[in-house]
C-alpha cells in the first residue's frame, strides 16, 4: 500500500510539474507572439514610410495630382485638433463617470450605466460617424472639425469610463477607511487620494482612448470630410492623417503611396509621443 501511494504521489508530482511546464511555455509564447507582432507593424511601417518622412513633409501642404512632392503639414495639425476637442469632450465626461461608478455605482443605476457602455464600446465606429452627421452636420449643413470631434470623444468615451472605473476599483478600501477616519469628507477623499492613487492607471486608460480615436477613419468622412488646404476654423472641414493616408493609399499615383506610409508612421509616432509624455507627467505629479 505505500508503495503504490508513493507512486500515486510521484505520477502526481510529474504530472503537475508537466502541466505548469506546458502553461508556461504557452503564456511566454503568446507574450512573445503578441510583442512580436507590435513589433513587425511597427517595423513595416517605419521601413515603408521612412524614405518620405522630410521637412517638406512635415511643412507643406499637399501638392495637386501629378505634381511630386508636397507634405501634409495641415493634416497633421488637423488630427491634433480633433483630438483635443475629443479629449474636451470625453476625458471630463468619462473621468467622472467611471469615478461615480467605482465609487457610487453600486446599484441598478450603475448596473445600467455599465451595460450601456458596454454596448457604446462595441458600436461600429461608422455607426457613430453616421449619428454625428445626423446630429451636427445635418443642422449646420456643413462638415466641420466639431463635428468631428463629437464622433471622436464619443468613441472615447466608453473607454475611459471603463478603465477608469477598473483603475478606482483597485485603489484598497484601506485608504479609504483611513481617509475617512481621518475626518477628511467623502468628496475629498476621492479627490485627493483616490484618484491620484490610481492616476497612472487612468492616464493610460486615457491614452488608449487617444489612439483608438487618433487612428479612426470612417467617422471622419462623415464629420469632417477632409481638407487639402490649410484650414484651423472648427466650423468647417478640416484634413485629418487618418483621412489624408485612405485618400492617398487608394490614389493610383506612387507618390502618393510613399506619403500615406509617411502619413502612417507620424500618426504612429505622435501617439507614441502623446503617450510617452502623458506618462512621464502623470509619474512627476502624483510622485510628489
Amino acid at each position: 500500500m505505500r508503495e503504490q501511494n508513493s507512486r500515486l504521489r510521484g505520477w502526481n508530482y510529474w504530472r503537475r510539474k508537466a502541466t505548469d511546464t506546458v502553461m508556461t511555455g504557452m503564456v511566454i509564447l503568446s507574450t512573445l507572439l503578441a510583442i512580436g507582432l507590435l513589433f513587425a507593424i511597427l517595423g513595416y511601417v517605419l521601413l515603408q514610410g521612412i524614405t518620405a518622412v522630410n521637412l517638406d513633409f512635415l511643412t507643406q501642404l499637399p501638392k495637386p495630382v501629378g505634381e511630386p512632392g508636397g507634405g501634409m503639414v495641415n493634416a497633421i495639425v488637423g488630427t491634433l485638433i480633433l483630438v483635443a476637442i475629443a479629449c474636451a469632450i470625453a476625458l471630463p465626461t468619462g473621468i467622472l463617470a467611471g469615478v461615480y461608478l467605482a465609487e457610487f455605482g453600486r446599484n441598478r443605476k450603475g448596473t445600467a450605466i455599465r451595460f450601456v457602455t458596454d454596448v457604446l464600446t462595441g458600436i461600429p465606429s461608422i455607426a457613430i460617424g453616421i449619428f454625428a452627421y445626423a446630429l451636427i452636420v445635418l443642422p449646420m449643413r456643413s462638415f466641420s472639425a466639431i463635428a468631428g470631434g463629437v464622433a471622436l470623444g464619443i468613441i472615447m468615451m466608453p473607454i475611459v469610463t471603463r478603465t477608469t472605473e477598473e483603475m478606482l476599483m483597485m485603489v484598497p478600501n484601506s485608504l479609504r477607511e483611513a481617509s475617512l477616519a481621518l475626518g477628511i469628507p467623502e468628496w475629498r477623499m476621492i479627490l485627493r487620494v483616490v484618484v491620484p492613487t490610481a492616476g497612472a492607471g487612468i492616464t493610460t486608460g486615457a491614452m488608449l482612448a487617444i489612439a483608438r480615436a487618433a487612428g479612426e477613419t470612417a467617422p471622419l468622412l462623415f464629420t469632417a470630410l477632409g481638407n487639402r488646404y490649410w484650414q484651423t476654423d472648427l466650423w468647417h472641414p478640416i484634413a485629418a492623417l487618418p483621412l489624408q493616408v485612405f485618400a492617398y493609399a487608394i490614389a493610383p499615383y506612387d507618390d502618393w503611396h510613399a506619403q500615406a506610409w509617411a502619413g502612417a508612421l507620424v500618426l504612429l509616432a505622435l501617439v507614441l509621443l502623446l503617450s510617452v509624455a502623458a506618462r512621464v507627467a502623470s509619474r512627476n505629479r502624483y510622485a510628489r
